[in-house]
């Protein structure tokens, strides 16, 4: 800590690792709060190629509602995710943006029940059938505050004079 006459001063020292990683998940959280409620169309192309440089064995995981057959969520999995989520029977993924176990509903409490497992043909993604033990699904909430149902909650805009719109249902 300095102190001079015009006040104090705290000095932290961060190893650049770890300033690097806080940096990132400030402009992460500031860039994902716009994104997540914006009506602008800014589709990440790169996603999977960032998966992919990771070097994360994963596959893709269509999460649908058993009943509805509503998509809820399009997320990933590894072997340790698959084998957690028979264990426990709560759909559990792998997260790419801080590769580890992500039990859905473990912070929320939307946890979502796993009903069935479906491989596709070419045995390179599954589909989770999942009931929400609550309302909620997407860890964005809508205008009341609530858990959105679903992680699809925007739509292009039907409107061809501006095709990067998007209109919340």
């Amino acid at each position: 800590m300095c102190s001079g006459a015009t006040g104090t001063a705290i000095i932290l020292l961060f190893d650049a690792t770890d300033l690097r990683q806080a940096m990132f998940a400030i402009m992460s959280a500031h860039s994902h709060s716009h994104l997540e409620e914006s009506t602008e169309l800014q589709l990440d192309f790169t996603k999977l190629s960032g998966v992919a440089a990771t070097g994360a064995a994963v596959l893709p995981v269509v999460v649908q509602h058993a009943d509805s057959r509503e998509v809820l969520i399009v997320a990933y999995a590894n072997q340790a995710a698959l084998d957690e989520s028979r264990k426990t029977g709560v759909a559990t993924l792998w997260s790419t943006s801080r590769n580890e176990l992500w039990v859905k509903g473990a912070t929320s409490g939307d946890y979502l029940d796993l009903i069935e497992i479906r491989v596709n043909c070419e045995q390179n993604s599954l589909l989770y059938l999942v009931r929400p033990r609550e309302g909620g699904v997407c860890h964005t909430k809508d205008a009341r505050g609530a858990a959105r149902t679903s992680c699809y909650y925007r739509r292009l805009a039907p409107d061809s004079a501006n095709p990067a719109r998007l209109e919340f249902l």
